[in-house]
């Protein structure tokens, strides 16, 4: 139906009888003269029709031509006499002799081009139009291109790709599972993975040596920008390595995909502990694109009568270089800022550090120049800085401060989207205490191994116990997590053991893994990586949405399909579910 399409004809193809195949873009209509922008997946060539040179009944036709139409054009290839160079066909046009229309379209409910007229909700709707803006599909195109890389250098590194179960079981850790109803066995339920975590070590105990899978993931949790209900992930293990081995192959990963698809040769990849990310930055996921570490100012801001820092736990700065010329507006601005719910800081100390040499701060009646001259010291101020202060309980104050230290690295324009900082942070805690539960849960899985010098302290101290764990972060978003996974049957246990599970429940749950491990497991580790979120920092976005074809909105719903939705009492029946229908 077509000899060439739409993005590939040139000034050298002049003279050329071709047959395009396509959807109306636009009709520009001046009498006597008709051109139609014809697209498909590949670009966009002009048309066009004269008076004089086509026939009226064709002339007609096109005219009659709408938006999104569905036409197959035949004619020739000509030089334009208006050349446009911001679009690659934009040298030649389709002298047309012939149109036939495919199929008619209704008007679309909003503008089908790069800078559109829908929302959100009603793009959403309408999925299937909004794929055919070029910027929705550019965006699966680079993850078409992240998913061939991906494959490539995984072959590459004599990993096999093997497809995993989608109906397992459900399990108590993690976040909630969603959940399937199994007809021939009434009562009882599947569960869809959130990952394939158990499967891929027991190819590991298997000798598979080196698996991977580009793996759909399902969690029934809370949505966000970067979450959806399913998701996909790099799926990967390995067998007889260290955490070493595996930080150097998907960091070979990450820099093949940078290289091969942004064209860029990645920085080197910095490595952070746990407890050093939490100390400097608040949160286990640093945006490095920027400075402003955190300084503790706790000997040098205690003890001079200022009851409010005397009390606090902790008393930590940021410094924001140049930007002592904030306004009292702005800095107003910022102290409303950190007092809402969301961050929940009681106020906010600045010191601005003058051109002059000379210190104000909202304390001034407190501490003398002098004093703030030793704040400026411990925060590496120098004039023309601003010094930003919080304090309170340790925890608390951390995590504010962290959210402050982003904004002010977004509000001075500092988080540049064309930069990378990768980091992998490592030594994560074993465990997190959760004061709901009151009890030890797993922070990354229950599989994960404790540092081997840190067994003792299971006993003694759980919280202090660290993982061999790492994650890796690009530009302050989590992209990758895994960790060495415990081999033995007796370690295993004695981690249940301190998760608060009976033996019976380890068994009922978690027997097979168990017993696989006494059959020769190997040691074994491996990563996944958000493909989703992957996609997002490649693309420069903060909502991964765009990088799926068809995503969930907040509400976990599919607006275009209408779906999660009821279904029939037969069907119901047949599962053995009875549904309490609720009244308002």
């Amino acid at each position: 139906m077509r000899t060439h399409t739409c993005g590939e004809l040139r000034i050298s193809d002049a003279n050329k009888e071709v047959t395009l195949a396509g959807w109306v873009q636009k009709v520009r209509n001046k009498g006597g003269l008709i051109w139609v922008d014809l697209r498909d997946r590949y670009g966009v060539t002009q048309l066009i029709l004269e008076e004089g040179s086509t026939d009226k009944q064709l002339l007609d036709k096109a005219a009659s031509l709408g938006r999104e139409f569905v036409i197959q054009a035949k004619g020739k290839v000509v030089e334009r006499a208006a050349k446009n160079d911001k679009m690659p066909t934009g040298d030649i046009e389709i002298r047309v002799s012939a149109i036939e229309v495919l199929n008619p379209a209704k008007v679309p409910p909003f503008i089908i081009e790069d800078e559109t007229d829908g929302g959100d909700e009603l793009r959403m709707k309408y999925r299937y139009l909004d794929l055919r803006r070029n910027v929705v599909r550019e965006k699966l195109q680079l993850r078409h291109r992240m998913m061939q890389e991906t494959r490539k250098y995984m072959d590459g590194q004599n990993f096999i790709e093997v497809e995993t179960p989608v109906l397992i079981k459900s399990t108590p850790e993690g976040a909630r599972d969603f959940v399937v109803p199994s007809r021939v066995n009434p009562g009882e339920f599947y569960a869809l993975p959130q990952s394939p975590q158990t499967f891929k070590q027991l190819l590991m105990v298997s000798g598979f040596d080196r698996y991977f899978q580009i793996v759909k993931c399902f969690r029934d949790e809370d949505l966000r920008a970067d979450r959806q209900p399913e998701f996909t992930q790099i799926d990967c293990e390995m067998s007889f390595v260290t955490q070493e081995d595996i930080l150097n192959t998907f960091e070979g990963l990450v820099r093949h995909l940078f290289r091969n698809v942004k064209g860029i040769e990645l920085e080197e990849v910095k490595r952070m502990t746990f407890a050093e990310a939490m100390k400097f930055y608040g949160n286990d996921k640093p945006d490095l694109r920027f400075d402003m570490k955190f300084a503790e100012l706790n000997s040098v801001a205690k003890g001079k009568g200022f009851s409010i820092f005397d009390q606090a736990e902790l008393i930590i700065g940021i410094c924001a270089k140049g930007a002592s010329e904030y306004t009292r507006k702005q800095l107003d601005e910022l102290t409303d800022w950190v007092k809402r719910p969301q961050i929940g800081a009681k106020g906010l100390v600045y010191v601005k550090f003058n051109t002059d040499g000379s210190l104000k701060s909202t304390v001034d009646k407190f501490y003398s120049q002098e004093d703030l001259k030793a704040w400026a010291d411990v925060m590496g101020a120098e004039p023309g800085d601003l010094m930003l202060v919080l304090s309170g309980d340790e925890k608390a104050t951390r995590k504010q401060m962290s959210e402050l230290r982003l904004k002010m690295g977004e509000d001075l324009g500092l988080r540049d989207k064309s930069v990378y900082k990768p980091l992998w942070v490592v030594d994560f805690p074993l465990l997190e205490w959760d004061e709901e539960t009151k009890r030890f849960h797993a922070m990354h899985h229950p599989f994960t191994s404790p540092k081997r010098e840190d067994i003792p302290m299971l006993e003694t101290d759980p919280g202090a116990v660290r993982a061999n764990a790492y994650d890796m972060v690009i530009n302050g978003v989590e992209i990758g997590g895994g960790s060495i996974r415990i081999h033995d049957r007796a370690t295993q246990q004695l981690m249940f053991k301190h998760l608060g599970f009976t033996d019976e429940e380890a068994q009922k749950q978690f027997g097979f893994l168990m017993e696989a491990f006494e059959y020769g497991a190997p040691p074994h580790g491996g990563i996944a990586f958000g493909f989703d979120r992957l996609c997002a920092i490649f693309g420069g976005s903060d909502s991964i949405r765009d990088y799926i074809a068809f995503p969930k909105n907040n509400s976990g719903r599919d607006v275009m399909i209408d779906s999660p939705s009821t279904i029939a009492e037969e069907q119901l029946k047949e599962l053995s579910i009875q549904v309490a229908i609720a009244t308002k």
